[in-house]
C-alpha cells in the first residue's frame, strides 16, 4: 500500500489498524510510506506510532526521486506475491494434511476389523485347541483305564479264583501253591500301583544323598541275571562323581527298567552303556544348578519320532501283549520329575537310544552302609505237564491258577505261554484232549475255543495252522 504520512496524521485510522491486526499467519501488508522533513514534536510521535502500528513499512523522505519510488514499490509488490504463495502452499498443505489424515483414519478402520478379525480366530483356534486338548484328555483317560483293568483283571482272577478254590482244597502242598500265586498276584498289583504313583508324581519318596557309582555298581549281578547273554553291560562313571538327592530304591527300579527297555530294542544282541558325568552350573531350560547326568546308552533299533513323541505315556508300548506293561517309561519319567530333575530322549532309527535322566546334585554326602536292593528274585513259573489238556497262557499266574483247577478236575495240564509254542506242542505228536486258551494271544490271530483232540489232529494231518489256538491284540479272560 502506498500512502502519505499527512493522510493518516490528520485522519482517523482506527479501522486500518484493526485490519492490520486481524491479518492470517501469511499475511504481512507491505507499507510504503512518504514523509516529509518536519520534526515538530507531535508529526514525530505520530510518525513512530503510525510506523509501529503497521509494522511492515518503508519510509521514503520527499523529496524522492522517482526511480527511487519505483523500486520501492515493486518491492512491495513482489514482497506481497510472495506473501500469496505462501498462502497457497499452506493450502496445499492443510489438503495434504487432510488427506492424509482421511487416509490414516481409514486404515485404523481397516487395521481395527483385521484385529477384530484375528481375536476372532484366536479366539476359535483356543476353543479348537482346547477341544483337541480335552479329547486328548479323554483317551489318554480311556487307555489309562483300559490298561489298569486289563492288568488288575489278571490279578484280581488269580486272587479270586484262588480263593475259591482254596475252601475246597484239602491238600497243604497245593493250598501252598494257590497262596504263593495270590501272594505273587498281590505283590504286582503293589508293583503296578507302585508305577502308576510314580507316573502320577504322587508317590511319596524317601529321598537322600545316594552315591551313583555303588548304587548302581550293586546291581550289576542283577543286571547280569535280568539281560541275555548276547547284551553287554558296560558301566562308564566320570571320576569323583557328585552324590545325587533320590530314592535309592526307585532308582534301581529305574535303572532297571531302562535296561530291559534298551535289551529288548537289541534283538540280536549288543552293548547298554550306563553312564553318569556330572555338569556343574547347568543353565537349560526349567534346569538351573548342578545336576548328575546318568545315562542308559543301547545299540539298537531306535525309535522314530512319533513313537518318542508317546514313550512317556502310561500303557503306551510297542511291544505285543503280555510283552509289556507300558508303564516303565512312564516310571522313569514320574521319577525323574519328582525328584527335580527331568528326563530326555535322543534316539533315530538304527542308531540306538539314549536316555538320560538328570538328577539335582545333594549337598549331603551319603551313608556309609547304604544298601541297594541286589537280588530282586525271577517270576515263578509254572512248570509243565504232560497230559490231556494244553493251556494256552502267557500270564504266568494266571497259568498256574487254572492248571490247579485242571488238576482239581482230574486234568494233567501242559502249557504253553504264547500261540507259537501251542502249535509247537500240538506238532511234536504229544497227546492232547482239550485246548484251554486265552480269548487273544500275541502273535496271531483273535481266536479262541477249544475242541477235541481229533479235530486238531485232522488239521495238523492236513498241513493247515491251527488257527483256534492264535491270539493277538488285548489279552482278555474269559470264564
Amino acid at each position: 500500500m502506498f500512502v502519505a504520512e499527512e493522510a493518516l496524521l490528520t485522519r482517523p485510522i482506527e479501522s486500518l489498524l484493526a485490519w492490520v491486526g486481524q491479518q492470517p499467519p501469511w499475511s504481512d501488508m507491505p507499507f510504503v510510506m512518504l514523509t516529509s522533513h518536519r520534526e515538530h514534536p507531535a508529526v514525530v510521535a505520530g510518525r513512530g506510532r503510525l510506523v509501529a502500528a503497521l509494522r511492515n513499512v518503508s519510509l521514503l523522505e520527499r523529496p524522492v526521486q522517482a526511480i527511487t519510488l519505483t523500486s520501492a514499490v515493486l518491492a512491495a509488490v513482489r514482497a506481497r506475491r510472495r506473501q500469496y504463495e505462501v498462502r497457497a502452499h499452506l493450502a496445499e498443505r492443510e489438503r495434504a494434511a487432510q488427506e492424509l489424515e482421511d487416509l490414516v483414519a481409514a486404515r485404523t478402520r481397516e487395521l481395527e476389523a483385521a484385529n477384530r478379525e484375528l481375536r476372532a480366530q484366536i479366539a476359535e483356534r483356543e476353543r479348537v485347541e482346547e477341544s483337541l486338548r480335552h479329547a486328548q484328555r479323554i483317551e489318554a483317560i480311556g487307555q489309562l483305564t483300559g490298561g489298569v483293568a486289563h492288568d488288575f483283571n489278571n490279578l484280581l482272577m488269580v486272587i479270586s479264583g484262588g480263593l475259591d478254590m482254596l475252601d475246597r482244597q484239602g491238600d497243604p502242598a497245593r493250598r501252598q501253591r494257590l497262596l504263593d500265586g495270590m501272594r505273587q498276584a498281590a505283590e504286582r498289583g503293589a508293583g503296578l500301583t507302585r508305577q502308576l504313583l510314580a507316573f502320577s508324581r504322587r508317590q511319596a519318596l524317601r529321598s537322600e544323598p545316594v552315591d551313583i557309582g555303588r548304587q548302581i555298581g550293586g546291581m550289576r549281578e542283577m543286571l547280569d541275571r535280568s539281560l541275555r547273554g548276547d547284551v553287554h553291560v558296560a558301566l562308564d562313571f566320570a571320576e569323583d562323581l557328585w552324590p545325587v538327592q533320590v530314592d535309592p530304591g526307585e532308582l534301581e527300579l529305574v535303572i532297571l527298567n531302562l535296561a530291559v527297555n534298551a535289551r529288548d530294542a537289541m534283538p540280536e544282541g549288543g552293548t547298554i552303556t550306563i553312564r553318569a558325568e556330572n555338569l556343574p552350573g547347568l543353565a537349560d531350560d526349567d534346569l538351573q544348578g548342578d545336576f548328575l547326568r546318568l545315562s542308559v546308552i543301547d545299540t539298537g533299533t531306535g525309535m522314530p519320532p512319533e513313537v518318542v513323541s508317546r514313550v512317556f505315556e502310561p500303557f503306551f508300548t510297542t511291544k505285543d501283549i503280555g510283552k509289556g506293561s507300558g508303564l516303565g517309561l512312564a516310571q522313569v519319567y514320574g521319577f525323574a520329575k519328582q525328584s527335580g530333575g527331568t528326563v530326555r530322549i535322543d534316539t533315530a532309527v538304527g542308531q540306538g537310544t539314549r536316555i538320560a535322566l538328570f538328577l539335582p546334585r545333594s549337598s549331603l554326602a551319603p551313608a556309609a552302609d547304604q544298601r541297594h536292593f541286589g537280588d530282586l528274585g525271577a517270576e515263578r513259573v509254572s512248570s509243565a505237564m504232560a497230559g490231556h489238556v494244553l493251556l494256552v497262557e502267557d500270564d504266568n499266574e494266571v497259568a498256574a491258577l487254572v492248571a490247579e483247577m485242571l488238576a482239581q478236575l482230574g486234568f494233567e495240564a501242559t502249557r504253553a505261554a504264547s500261540a507259537a509254542a501251542a502249535l509247537g506242542a500240538l506238532a511234536n505228536g504229544r497227546a492232547v484232549d482239550l485246548v484251554f486258551s486265552d480269548i487273544m494271544m500275541p502273535g496271531g490271530h483273535e481266536r479262541h475255543g477249544a475242541r477235541p483232540r481229533g479235530e486238531a489232529a485232522s488239521a495238523r494231518a492236513a498241513g493247515a495252522p491251527d488257527d483256534r489256538l492264535c491270539g493277538g491284540g488285548e489279552t482278555r479272560r474269559g470264564g
